[in-house]
C-alpha cells in the first residue's frame, strides 16, 4: 500500500483534448472543494496520498460529503485479515437510507427527490418529503409482512417509484435485498432466488415496453415455482391502478402467498405511518447481494453493505461527476444492473434528483431518450457506448429537437468507446460543450476504478485518471507498473466499496472471492480488463482479458480490433469474436453491424475492415472473416455479449440469453453462419 504512481504530464494534451474545464469552472467543482478541505496540493498529491494510505483520504473523502451517520466512527480502515477483507468505520452506525432521505426531507422536504416518466407518457413526481413519508410507510407494510432485519428479498422490478422506494425501506429495516434484471425469463430469475435463498419477491402485475405490455408477475410466478424458498410475492400495481386502461385486468393470483403493495400501506395519518425504529446500524451490514452475469461459471453473488456501496456511489457521483443537491440525474438504466442502485442511493444521499424512465430509448421515436432527459431537466445523463452506436444513425434531428440546456455532465459506461460515436455524443449531445464523463469499474467494486474528473483535460474515448481514492495501475505479469503499454488493470489499495466476498460467505466463497480478484498478483485486486495508461496520463481500455483472442500465440483484445473495424464509415458497431483454427489456435471472425443507408458490397466491407485491421494491429491479426449482421446480441443497459454471439456463430449452446435485450439477433448471427457453410 506504500506504491506510489507515477504523476500524469496533462499539459502536454491540451492540443489533443477537446474538452478542457475552465478555470472558473474546475475551481467551483466538487473535485477542487475536497482537495481544498483535505489540504493537498493539486489532485496528484490528493491521489499519491490515497494510494499511500486509504483510511486518510476516505475519511477525508466522507467528510466532504457530509452524509449523516447514526453515530461517529472511530477508525475508517482496520484490516485484521489484510486488504482483501478490510472493514471499515468501525465504532460507528450509519444507514443508507436513513442518510438518503431524513436530512434532506428535514432541510429541502419540498425539493424534487424523484422524477419517473413510464414509456405511456405518465409522469410521477416525490418531494424528498413525500419520498420520505412513502419510504417508512412502506417499511411499515413490509414489516407487517414478515420482513426484517436479515430477511432476504427478491427486487423483481422495472424503474419505477416504488423500485426506488421498496430499496429504501428494506435499508430502513436492514433487510438484505437481491434486484433481479426485470427483462430476465422465469429461469434466471428463479436462479438468483435459489442461490439467494430469498424468502420475499417483490414484482409488479407487468409494465410496458415497445408498445406492448410485459407480463411481469406470470414470469415471477414461474420462478418462484422453482424457487421453494419463496414464501410471499408482494406486487406492485403498474397497470391495474386506478385510471389505468388495464385496470381490472387479469393478473395471476396466489391468495396464501401474494399481496398488493398499496392494500397493504398504513394510512398517511395512523402512528404506523411512521414505520419501525431504525436501530444503529453497523456499517458493516449487509443490505444488498447483487449476481454478477460473468462469462463462465455460476453467478457470483457480491455482498455489499450500508457503509460500503452506497458511500462509494455518492462520492463517484460527487467527486467524479461534480453532482450537486438539486442536480439531476438521469442514468438509462434497470436496477438489476449496479448503475440502478447505484444512481438511487448515490444521487439521493447527495440530495440530487434521480430521473427514473420505464421504457425503451427509441420508442415510440428515436428521440423518446433525449426527450426525456429534456422534459425532466436532467443535469447528468448516463448512457452506454452501444446505446450512442444505435441512436446516432437517425442523425442529429431527434436530439436537437429536444431543449438539452440543462445537461452539464455526459456520462457513459458499460464497454470501451470508438472515436466516432464518442465525438458524435459530445459534439451532437453535448454541443462539444461538456465533458464525457466515462466511467468503469463494476458490480464488486461499487462503481467506478478510472473515470473522468473535471479538473483535467479529456482526450476522445479515454480516462483522465482513476476515481478520486482508487489506487488504480497497470501491472505487467510480475506486477509491476507498466507505462506506455497494456497490461492489466490493477488496484493497490482497498476502499470502502469492495465486495465483501460472495454470498452466503463461509470458507468456500472466501477462497472464490480470493481466487477471482487477488491471486495472480499478491497485495493486488486484478480486475480483468486489460487497459493502457499514456505517458500523458489518460488512460485506456482495452477490453475484458477473459475475452481476449489469442491468435498465432499473440494475444489481442476484442475491443481493439472492434475500434478499427468501426473506423469503416459503413460500420456502425462490430464484435471480434475467437473461432478454431489448425493452423494459429484461434482466429478472428469480425461481425458488423452495417449503417442503413450504406451501398457496400459484402466483399468490398470485408476486403476494407480487414485493411483496416491489418493497419491498426497488424498481419498476424488479419481476420479469418469480416461478415455483415442485422445486430449483436446486447443487454439492456447496452453491454455486447460476445460469448452469446459466438456460440451464435459456431452453433453451440449460448448458455442463459435471458438478460439480452434483442434474442432474435441471436437466430439472425447463426443464420449467416449457416449460409456460410
Amino acid at each position: 500500500m506504500a506504491t506510489t504512481l507515477p504523476a500524469p504530464s496533462f499539459a502536454r494534451a491540451d492540443a489533443e483534448a477537446p474538452w478542457r474545464p475552465t478555470a472558473d469552472a474546475a475551481a467551483e467543482s466538487r473535485l477542487a472543494e475536497l482537495i481544498r478541505r483535505a489540504d493537498a496540493d493539486d489532485l496528484e498529491d490528493l491521489q499519491a496520498r490515497a494510494v499511500r494510505d486509504p483510511a486518510w483520504f476516505w475519511g477525508a473523502a466522507v467528510e466532504d460529503l457530509g452524509l449523516r451517520w447514526q453515530r461517529p466512527w472511530s477508525s475508517v480502515l482496520e484490516p485484521p485479515r489484510g486488504a482483501p477483507f478490510a472493514r471499515w468505520w468501525s465504532g460507528g452506525a450509519f444507514n443508507h437510507a436513513v442518510a438518503a432521505t431524513e436530512p434532506w426531507a428535514e432541510r429541502t422536504a419540498d425539493a424534487e427527490a424523484l422524477a419517473w416518466e413510464g414509456e405511456d407518457g405518465e409522469v410521477r413526481r416525490l418531494t424528498f418529503g413525500e419520498l420520505d413519508r412513502a419510504v417508512r410507510r412502506a417499511s411499515a407494510m413490509l414489516a407487517a409482512n414478515g420482513i426484517g432485519e436479515g430477511t432476504r428479498v427478491g427486487i423483481f422490478l422495472p424503474m419505477l417509484p416504488e423500485t426506488a422506494v421498496a430499496v429504501l425501506a428494506l435499508g430502513r429495516l436492514r433487510a438484505v435485498f437481491s434486484p433481479i434484471f426485470s427483462g430476465y425469463a422465469a429461469p434466471a430469475v428463479a436462479t438468483r432466488l435459489r442461490a439467494f435463498e430469498a424468502t420475499h419477491l417483490l414484482t409488479a402485475d407487468g409494465f410496458r415496453r415497445r408498445g406492448g405490455i410485459v407480463e411481469l408477475k406470470a414470469t415471477a410466478d414461474a420462478a418462484v415455482a422453482e424457487a421453494p424458498s419463496v414464501g410471499r410475492v408482494i406486487v406492485v400495481r403498474r397497470l391495474n391502478g386506478a385510471g389505468s386502461p388495464e385496470a381490472g385486468r387479469s393478473v395471476p393470483w396466489d391468495e396464501l402467498r401474494d399481496r398488493w403493495w398499496d392494500e397493504g400501506l398504513p394510512e398517511a395519518s395512523s402512528p404506523e405511518a411512521d414505520g419501525p425504529p431504525v436501530p444503529a446500524t453497523d456499517p458493516e451490514t449487509p443490505y444488498m447481494v447483487i449476481y454478477t452475469s460473468g462469462t463462465t461459471g455460476a453467478p457470483k453473488g457480491t455482498v455489499h453493505v450500508h457503509g460500503g456501496f452506497p458511500i462509494k456511489a455518492a462520492d463517484d457521483l460527487a467527486h467524479t461527476f461534480d453532482l450537486r443537491a438539486g442536480d439531476g440525474l438521469f442514468w438509462f438504466t434497470d436496477l438489476g444492473w449496479m448503475m440502478g442502485p447505484w444512481a438511487i442511493s448515490g444521487a439521493l444521499l447527495l440530495g440530487a434528483r434521480v430521473v427514473m424512465y420505464e421504457g425503451a430509448p427509441d420508442f415510440p421515436d428515436p428521440g423518446r431518450l433525449w426527450a426525456v432527459a429534456a422534459r425532466h431537466r436532467a443535469t447528468h445523463l448516463g448512457v452506454s457506448p452501444t446505446l450512442v452506436r444505435a441512436l446516432l444513425v437517425h442523425g442529429t434531428e431527434p436530439v436537437r429537437s429536444h431543449d438539452l440546456s440543462a445537461l452539464r455532465v455526459l456520462g457513459s459506461t458499460g464497454e470501451p468507446w470508438n472515436p466516432d460515436p464518442w465525438r458524435w455524443y459530445f459534439e451532437t449531445v453535448g454541443g462539444a460543450r461538456l465533458p464525457i464523463v466515462n466511467y468503469s469499474g463494476g458490480t464488486e467494486v461499487s462503481g467506478g476504478i478510472l473515470g473522468c474528473n473535471v479538473l483535467r483535460p479529456i482526450r476522445p474515448t479515454s480516462f483522465n485518471g482513476p476515481c478520486p481514492g482508487m489506487a488504480a495501475d497497470v501491472v505487467d505479469a510480475e506486477g509491476r507498473t507498466l507505462v506506455g503499454a497494456v497490461g492489466e488493470l490493477a488496484i493497490r489499495a482497498p476502499w470502502p466499496g469492495m465486495t465483501r466476498s460472495f454470498w452466503p460467505g463461509g470458507a468456500a466463497e472466501d477462497e472464490r472471492y480470493l481466487e477471482t480478484y487477488w491471486a495472480r498478483q499478491p497485495g493486488l485486486w486484478v480486475h480483468g480488463d486489460w487497459a493502457l495508461r499514456d505517458g500523458d496520463g489518460f488512460w485506456y481500455l482495452h477490453g475484458r482479458s477473459d475475452d481476449t483472442l489469442k491468435v498465432a500465440g499473440k494475444r489481442v483484445g476484442p475491443a481493439e480490433v472492434e475500434a478499427a473495424a468501426v473506423a469503416h464509415p459503413a460500420v456502425v458497431e462490430a464484435a471480434a469474436i475467437g473461432v478454431p483454427d489448425e493452423l494459429k489456435g484461434e482466429a478472428i471472425v469480425v461481425l458488423c453491424v452495417v449503417r442503413r443507408d450504406a451501398r457496400v458490397a459484402p466483399e468490398e466491407l470485408a476486403h476494407e475492415v480487414t485493411a483496416l485491421v491489418v493497419r491498426d494491429l497488424g498481419k498476424p491479426t488479419r481476420p479469418a472473416a469480416v461478415v455483415a449482421v442485422p445486430e449483436l446480441p446486447r443487454t439492456r443497459s447496452g453491454k455486447i455479449m460476445r460469448r452469446v454471439a459466438r456460440a451464435a456463430w459456431l452453433g453451440l449452446d449460448g448458455g442463459d440469453i435471458s438478460a439480452l435485450e434483442n434474442p432474435a439477433a441471436v437466430e439472425a448471427i447463426a443464420a449467416v453462419a449457416a449460409t456460410r457453410g
